[in-house]
């Protein structure tokens, strides 16, 4: 028997590593079957779904198909009115394709085509282009004028290995330094000049961009307490227009991203330019979608175990390697269907606490649907036992995951932690994978699924994860690349840790002094 190393704990967890557990899983475990995560994975990440993105009839159609699966399973629904959804409204701020215009020697470029922001404030600048060159010769005057610069190289380390391709994580990685230290000489918009490898990736920039950003109406604030280097804006930063060569209200100078084919025409000084940018900002709906099965104990089932996913991803993008739609197999059809699979275990045998199932639409926006479900909770917050919530759980090496607020800072009950350690001894056994939840690991993992907004408001919470890849946010995530006997382990781990929660005597305790950072 495989013993399970989790590093980084306090001395009375670390006795828990080898399986002395006397726990066994119930009977209605075997109805956790991989041939329903597999059906069920391809339904959800099929290309009929095309990506699943917030805040359009797509998302809808997932969240219809999810509470339709809901109600075949037998899930009582915990929604408004009686239904198995809570709505609520996305608020998303861009730049505006109709009203925003940009001229170069009078003539019109074309947004999102011939050149694209690579933020979302509004501006309005005119004035004259002068060209720097890479930007280091810093004699060069760029005052109140449109600085014009071929884009540097970044350095290798500061190109990020996730969240999109590589093509656009050089980009991003190459512009913004640029377009900082233009501004910080007092250029009043910068223009630069995509190298072979921003050309692959301006299409990207600009599908990007255009959608803008997005936050919640009446939810908590992204981050109660931010940790260092992360900030809390999801909204888009507005602007007002300024005078010539003005940006107005102090805020940053444009910078844009132009072709590569474009440095002859732009390397001119001297050459008339207009930016006008303007924001729109608007609401949409979007959903959370909420089942429940009843608990057996007349004293516990007013409380309740939480199991949690998301719904939807990115959409239909840009094309990578001929395909532009960003199914979303891992992130995170993966662990709906895991939800859904351990609903119908669920069914067929109840816990003494309640189970409470909620899929949290808008989590790529911003983790949109669990901050609106946390102010307003269908249950109360204080009745919520455990929230165990899963992202991405179907990939990586077959014997290895990670247990995401496991360690401080992170861990808010190391009681709830000791049963996950029980449930993984008595299921699936994987080796955990401490390294992804401290707080010096580069991706910052633990802050970017739905639980944090519970564990922040003091509900004991775990992030069950096997990690990123390359196929993050990629068109490349698809169902064909799941590995479905490691998914079913990772569902009967989850399943395994909600049961041992949700028939304790005593539910799991919030950590004393427990503060999120």
């Amino acid at each position: 028997m495989r013993t399970t190393v989790l590093l980084a704990l306090t001395a009375s967890a670390l006795t828990a590593q080898t399986p002395k557990s006397t726990v066994r899983p119930p009977a209605a475990m075997t109805a956790i079957r991989e041939a329903d995560l597999k059906r069920d994975m391809y339904i959800m990440a099929s290309d009929g779904m095309r990506g699943r993105e917030a805040g359009t009839v797509d998302e809808m159609r997932a969240s219809m198909w999810v509470a339709d699966e809901m109600r075949k399973i037998g899930l009582a629904p915990h929604g408004e009115d009686g239904t198995y959804f809570q709505w609520w409204m996305m608020r998303r701020t861009r730049v505006s394709t109709v009203s925003s215009a940009i001229t170069f020697h009078d003539r019109p470029q074309t947004l999102w085509t011939d050149i694209t922001p690579t933020g979302n404030g509004a501006a309005d600048v005119n004035s004259t282009t002068v060209f720097v060159g890479d930007g280091r010769d810093t004699t060069i005057d760029v005052k109140g004028k449109i600085a014009v610069a071929t884009l540097v190289a970044p350095p290798p380390a500061s190109v990020r290995t996730t969240t999109n391709t590589y093509e656009v994580n050089y980009t991003r990685a190459a512009v913004a330094p640029m377009g900082n230290a233009l501004a910080a000489r007092g250029a009043a918009a910068v223009v630069i000049i995509a190298d072979s490898v921003a050309e692959i990736a301006f299409d990207g920039i600009a599908k990007t961009q255009m959608r803008g950003t997005y936050d919640v109406v009446g939810g908590v604030p992204r981050f109660v307490r931010a940790p260092a280097g992360r900030g809390a804006g999801a909204a888009g930063r507005g602007g007002a227009a300024g005078g010539r060569g003005g940006r107005g209200n102090g805020a940053p100078p444009p910078v844009l991203l132009v072709h590569r084919n474009a440095l002859e025409e732009f390397r001119a000084n001297g050459q008339p330019m207009r930016i006008h940018l303007s924001v729109e900002s608007f609401e949409t709906p979007s959903v959370n979608i909420v089942g429940m099965v009843r608990g057996t104990d007349p004293k516990l089932r007013d409380e309740y175990v939480l199991f949690s996913s998301h719904q939807d991803h990115d959409g239909v993008r840009f094309v990578v390697d001929g395909d532009s739609t960003w199914s979303g197999a891992d992130d995170n059809a993966s662990t709906s269907v895991a939800l859904l699979a351990i609903a119908r275990a669920w069914m067929k045998q109840p816990s003494k606490r309640s189970a409470l199932f909620v899929f949290h639409g808008a989590e790529e926006r911003g983790l949109l649907g669990s901050r609106y479900f946390v102010a307003h909770p269908v249950v109360p917050l204080a009745q919520i036992a455990a929230v165990l919530n899963g992202d991405m759980i179907g990939r990586n090496n077959p014997d290895t995951a990670a247990l995401l607020g496991s360690q401080p800072p992170h861990r808010n009950s190391i009681e709830l932690v000791q049963m996950a350690i029980d449930a993984n001894n008595a299921t699936a056994k994987f080796v955990i994978d401490s390294s992804w939840d401290r707080p010096t690991h580069p991706e910052g993992w633990y802050f970017r699924s739905d639980h944090v907004p519970y564990a922040e408001h003091n509900v004991p919470a775990l992030f069950f994860s096997t990690n990123l890849h390359p196929d993050y946010h990629t068109p490349r995530d698809k169902p064909k690349n799941i590995n479905f006997p490691k998914l079913t382990r990772m569902t009967q781990w989850m399943y395994m840790t909600g049961w041992i929660a949700a028939n304790a005597a005593k539910r799991p305790a919030i950590d004393e002094g427990f503060v999120l950072r």
